[in-house]
């Protein structure tokens, strides 16, 4: 187990909490994180760039003008890739499939790779709840500053990309920080290895690491 601090939002200690080694006490395999890293990259990706072949292009099919006797080279349509508006060769096609998969116990174990890394980083803070009483996103920032002062024991560490994973949903809390650019606000659900290494911080309520640690069991 590991005995980490729990902070409450005015930035005040409130006790310990011991998290479990086998979610937060990881060894980092880069090469693993990596993979899943790439893997969740692919799966996200959409496929824009297409261009038309000589079936797709507008055009007549009928030949141009007769095989022999005219001087001009042959042509079958004038949709051909060899004229100005014909179809395109080898070019990109919607039809590209860029998936990839990854073994679940091995996205899995990167997922808590990328927890372990924050606590053994101090990038991570405890917080023992998250409620914003307000729609009001200068009582966010406000708070957000507070806390990283007392956790990172700097204010501007709270301008850095900051994850915030809580375990419920609450519309003042989702509005009140949605408008602050360095910060993303996500459920539990939807907890993934991206954000978790694309965030330099991660501040997890206690609740949410309750369930977390429910789950891997």
């Amino acid at each position: 187990m590991i005995k980490y601090q729990v902070y409450n939002q005015a930035g005040s200690p409130v006790g310990e909490y011991e998290l479990n080694d086998k979610v937060f006490g990881l060894s980092v395999n880069e090469s693993l994180l990596h993979q899943a890293v790439v893997t969740q990259m692919a799966n996200m990706r959409k496929v824009i760039a297409h261009t038309k072949t000589r079936d797709e292009v507008s055009g007549s099919g009928k030949k141009p003008w007769k095989q022999k006797g005219t001087g001009r080279a042959r042509i079958g349509s004038v949709r051909s890739p060899l004229w100005r508006s014909g179809g395109i060769v080898f070019g990109p096609s919607k039809d590209r499939n860029f998936k990839m998969e990854l073994n679940k116990k091995m996205g899995r174990q990167a997922m808590l790779m990328a927890l372990s890394d924050k606590v053994a980083s101090h990038q991570l803070a405890l917080l023992d709840k998250l409620e914003i009483v307000e729609f009001k996103t200068k009582t966010a920032d406000t708070m957000l500053k507070t806390l990283a002062k007392a956790v990172w024991q700097s204010e501007e560490i709270a301008k850095k990309s900051t994850l915030i994973i809580n375990a419920g949903n609450d519309d003042k809390t989702k509005y009140s920080l949605r408008n602050l650019k360095h910060v993303k606000l996500m459920n539990l659900d939807n907890i993934n290895i991206v954000d978790l290494l694309g965030h330099e911080n991660l501040i997890l309520t206690v609740e949410a690491v309750k369930s977390l640690e429910s789950r891997i069991k």
